[in-house]
């Protein structure tokens, strides 16, 4: 069993650096926390595999395809593989736990066929 903390987890990211730290991976999902300033640009492009955002704190509006929406904490986000979407009108930090199924970057790896 693993058991992950949200507090460690933010300390985690706010010392990387970096907006996305990914915490968990198995072949069936993978994990991470994705933080967003009030104000960024989220410059993510469509991922192969299903993802669902929880919105652990922050306000902003999200963009899945042709929708757009308000999120807020507590708001979940469920975005289908391929879909176009991001998150825009970053009014208060953006603290998102994020889910792949399957892992991320999983689901391109098995359609890429390689040939002897």
């Amino acid at each position: 069993m693993d058991i992950f903390e949200l507090a460690d987890l933010a300390g985690q990211q706010q010392r990387s650096g970096r907006r996305y730290v990914e915490f968990l991976r198995v072949p069936s999902l993978s994990s991470g926390i994705y933080v967003l300033p009030t104000g960024a640009t989220d410059t993510q492009q469509p991922h192969s595999e299903d993802e669902v955002y929880y919105v652990v704190r922050g306000r902003a509006r999200v963009q899945v395809d042709k929708e757009d929406r308000p999120v807020e904490p507590g708001s979940l986000v469920f975005v289908k593989a391929t879909v176009p979407h991001r998150f825009h009108s970053i009014t208060e930090e953006l603290m998102l736990l994020v889910f792949f199924a399957p892992a991320e970057g999983s689901a391109q790896a098995r359609s890429v066929r390689t040939h002897p």
